[in-house]
């Protein structure tokens, strides 16, 4: 991690201090800005693999600030991870539309927040996955784009494979149909929910081939979870 530089914009001195230590902690590297115009220089001098910006920040906001980034050709793929005290649905909405990546709600634990950097940075291809992942006797092979149970390869499509790297970094874990979407589709994407269910159908057919269909849960009334439990 110690190559990836985090630019973090935030107007308050104690909150942008302990981000700094929680992200050298994490092994990143982060330069700091107290506002829009003194993050706008630092990446005139370094080009981060991501930000962390503040909604509310003195003279022009950080939400207009990341709005007037993204119709920049060179800052339209750099990943944004908006951090607000608002925790209205609406104001979410807003923050992601102008084409943030992500929404943190003050207050939030140093855990989570790394979590949320790790996962943005492996949506955008800045992190490679492991080239394998194994799970009981199921193998997903990232390099040589394969997944095999007991030696045996499936024959699954590119988003079903998607579909089953997520859930195998993922186990044991409940996400809703909106969350799988975002994480395996990606939010520029639309795709109706019911698409899940296709794919989900399809998985336990292929799996259940080898008596693994047990292996996707319905939780009944939320989405989906992995598990070898059974």
């Amino acid at each position: 991690m110690s190559n990836f530089n985090i630019l973090v914009v935030e107007d308050e001195d104690a909150i942008r201090r302990m981000l700094m230590m929680v992200l050298e902690q994490a092994g990143f590297m982060p330069i700091a800005a107290a506002d829009a115009e003194e993050a706008q220089r630092a990446m005139d001098e370094t080009l981060p693999d991501l930000i962390l910006l503040d909604w509310m920040l003195p003279g022009i906001s950080g939400v207009e600030w990341a709005r007037r980034l993204k119709k920049e050709p060179i800052y339209r793929e750099l990943p944004i991870i908006l951090l607000t005290a608002r925790g209205e649905e609406e104001d979410k909405v807003k923050g992601l539309e102008i084409g943030a990546d992500d929404y943190m709600t003050k207050p939030f634990s140093p855990k989570e927040l790394i979590a949320r950097i790790r996962a943005v940075l492996r949506r955008s291809g800045k992190i490679q996955g492991q080239a394998q992942i194994v799970l009981g006797d199921l193998v997903l092979d990232t390099e040589q784009h394969r997944l095999s149970i007991r030696d045996k390869q499936l024959e699954v499509s590119p988003t079903e494979f998607r579909l089953m790297q997520f859930f195998m970094t993922h186990p044991d874990k409940v996400y809703s149909r909106t969350q799988l979407l975002d994480q395996v589709w990606g939010r520029s994407v639309y795709i109706e929910e019911r698409t899940i269910d296709v794919h989900i159908r399809r998985l336990r057919k292929i799996l259940g081939e080898y008596g693994r269909e047990d292996l996707v849960q319905t939780v009944r009334g939320f989405g989906y979870r992995f598990s070898l439990a059974g």
